[in-house]
């Protein structure tokens, strides 16, 4: 008999965005969504909010209370629209504009995970900071779609997060008031 083995998705370490960052990204999605295309508006879970992933590990060791601590908000920019995948559907994001606070924060979190299988777009050197705004998006349609992607969207990182899709959990790992930033 063939064991058969269950593909687990992997959990993440994201970053989230101010709440005027994240409206405009969300009116991107219904944007999207209003065309008839491929668009994460339609992914009503509590865990779909615009983010930009930093860690996605299928055995993400916990993180302890208190290692985030001291981490400021920072600006960040989202710019040109990306496309990420092959064949006739694609997963198409924006990029986020790197910057010295975000590729910091990025190794720290790296670090703090210890040595581990990382996705593979993930590794310093290979990490394409982006915040998606469809998955299977076809490429027949991907016209329409740039057509509502509008300009850069600037904003600040607020929160760092940890999801875990096997147990459906969200944790806060760290909040970033924006009265923080220097």
């Amino acid at each position: 008999m063939q064991e058969t083995q269950l593909r687990r998705s992997p959990s993440t370490i994201e970053l989230l965005l101010d709440a005027d960052a994240e409206d405009a990204v969300r009116a991107e999605w219904d944007a999207l969504a209003a065309l008839g295309v491929s668009s994460l508006a339609g992914h009503t879970s509590p865990s779909n909010r615009p983010h930009i992933t930093v860690l996605a590990r299928v055995d993400l060791p916990p993180l302890d209370d208190g290692v985030l601590d001291g981490i400021r908000s920072f600006p960040i920019t989202l710019g040109a629209p990306l496309l990420f995948g092959s064949g006739d559907r694609r997963v198409l994001a924006r990029g986020v504009v790197p910057t010295a606070e975000l590729l910091d924060l990025h190794a720290r979190v790296l670090s703090l995970a210890g040595p581990g299988e990382d996705a593979p777009h993930i590794a310093p050197g290979e990490w394409t900071p982006h915040v998606t705004l469809a998955r299977r998006l076809r490429v027949a349609d991907l016209e329409a779609a740039l057509a509502v992607v509008g300009g850069d969207i600037r904003g600040h990182v607020v929160s760092v997060r940890h999801w875990d899709p096997g147990t459906a959990r969200i944790t806060t790992l760290a909040t970033l008031p924006l009265g923080q930033v220097e």
